[in-house]
């Protein structure tokens, strides 16, 4: 009706489709199903209607409610249904606590499932998918969010962390991936990301916010606050936060200590249900040199252990030390926390109010040489997906590959180092070799370790064309003049 209201057209749909009791050209538009029920006076469908909560006060573009057509229907048909006048009435007055009644039940039943989800899908192992490492960090984080989920937590403020450490280390990707378990597909507009880099100047501050009337960008409005009035409670990454200009921090206090800000338009932006993560690599270097004297002093005491009486331990018993082992993470202790990292982070920001709107400040620790392999063997795998997608080429390694691209770890470039050793190291022999025609499509590549002197390098084999795997072909090192 709202493209071709009183047209044939509609008509006609009308006359075939609909009941009789209806007039073809009368206008039907914003009608509900109780004002259809009532005009062909049918006590059966309005009372189901009634029952699952219809709203009996709605009216439609002619104005009225779905009782007060009972008078037309009168008219026209010369009979009164009092049956029908008497349930309408009756929930015209009781409708708005019934729908009162029935929103909130709705609203525990769905609060217990939210729950029901979180037990059977923790946060923790949903993030523990994505980062390697970090499990201080990582139960930090998702207990304060289970917090507030649970509705344990202060509703006047968003949540504020503050994660710091060395560069490449799992921060962003944290963040990035609380993001994307709180809001699933809805992450383009559930995670904002700010460079605070970008803010280094006092002129700057209209950008964060938004530009005054009369003044460049007023229309564009502010970079954070024109994304939280499309999701209030996003998650918000402010990357590199200790660059940012006072007056930026200033604005950033306010928002964290009232829990809503003004743009530039004058319009009050509410952001109490936001999350709010602060990166930094201030005290990275002292966060690494301690986090390394930890692992030494670790690793003396469990030779030290090592050296007592030999006992016979059953291999599923075996399996489950060594994992326990991968899950013990070394922390810093309260005294470097405070003595240290703190008088750096005060020494900088000026502002004890400021870090102290901070719920959480999580560090964020280099990773050890276990965690190293994990990430190798996690990047092979990736690249090894990405080929048999792209190329329907299988790749697989020997355990010896995962050690020495582990090896070329950087600590100034964290992960990363570690995605950049498997592209120079393995995937562009690959890509050479398919590029060369010496594996094609649906062709397999096994990755070994060739000893050159002193260095051990990536070299891929490749089976010989014919299906004998013990006839492989060597096509080059990392070594190799490409």
């Amino acid at each position: 009706d709202q493209y071709y209201p009183r047209s044939h057209q509609a008509a006609n749909i009308r006359q075939v489709d609909f009941s009789e009791d209806l007039l073809p050209y009368r206008d039907y538009r914003e009608y509900t199903a109780l004002h259809y029920a009532v005009i062909i006076c049918n006590p059966t469908i309005v009372k189901m209607l009634l029952d699952h909560l219809a709203d009996p006060l709605v009216r439609n573009s002619n104005g009225l409610t779905p009782r007060e057509y009972l008078y037309y229907v009168e008219r026209f048909t010369g009979e009164q249904n009092t049956s029908i006048e008497e349930m309408l009435h009756q929930k015209e007055t009781s409708y708005p606590k019934d729908k009162a009644e029935h929103d909130e039940r709705q609203r525990k039943a769905q609060l217990q499932r939210e729950k029901e989800y979180r037990k059977k899908h923790p946060l923790e192992d949903a993030l523990k998918a994505r980062i390697v490492g970090q499990l201080g960090p990582i139960h930090a984080l998702a207990s304060a969010i289970r917090r507030k989920q649970n509705g344990w937590h202060d509703e006047e403020h968003p949540l504020v962390f503050m994660f710091c450490g060395p560069s490449g280390v799992g921060k962003t990707e944290l963040a990035k991936a609380l993001a994307q378990h709180l809001h699933g597909k809805q992450i383009d507009k559930g995670f904002v990301r700010i460079d605070m880099s970008e803010f280094q100047h006092k002129h700057d501050v209209s950008r964060f916010i938004g530009s005054p009337p009369g003044y460049v960008g007023y229309e564009e409005g502010g970079q954070l606050t024109e994304k939280l009035k499309e999701c209030p409670n996003a998650v918000v990454l402010l990357d590199e936060v200790e660059k940012a200009h006072p007056d930026v921090l200033t604005i950033m206090l306010q928002l964290f200590d009232e829990g809503r800000i003004t743009d530039g338009k004058g319009t009050t932006v509410e952001c109490k249900d936001a999350i709010f993560v602060m990166t930094s690599n201030l005290a990275q270097h002292e966060i690494a040199d301690e986090a390394e004297l930890l692992r030494l002093e670790a690793s003396v005491s469990s030779d030290a252990q090592s050296t007592g009486t030999a006992t016979v331990v059953e291999p599923k018993q075996q399996q489950q030390q060594q994992e326990k082992a991968g899950e013990r993470q070394i922390s810093l202790s309260r005294q470097f926390i405070d003595k240290t990292i703190y008088p750096i982070l005060y020494d900088h920001f000026h502002r004890d109010e400021f870090l102290g709107r901070i719920n959480e400040v999580l560090f964020f620790l280099p990773f050890s040489e276990e965690e190293l392999r994990e990430i190798t063997s996690r990047e092979l795998s990736r690249w090894a997906e990405k080929a048999r997608t792209r190329h329907n080429i299988a790749i697989t390694w020997d355990p010896e590959v995962v050690d020495v691209i582990a090896k070329g770890y950087n600590i100034r470039y964290g992960a990363r180092s570690i995605k950049y050793e498997v592209e120079r190291k393995v995937v562009n022999l690959v890509a050479k070799a398919n590029e060369n025609d010496d594996v094609l499509d649906g062709g397999r590549v096994h990755i070994v370790v060739e000893k050159l002197g002193e260095h051990r390098i990536p070299k891929i084999e490749i089976p010989e064309r014919g299906g004998d795997d013990s006839k492989k072909s060597s096509i080059g090192s990392w070594f190799s003049k490409n």
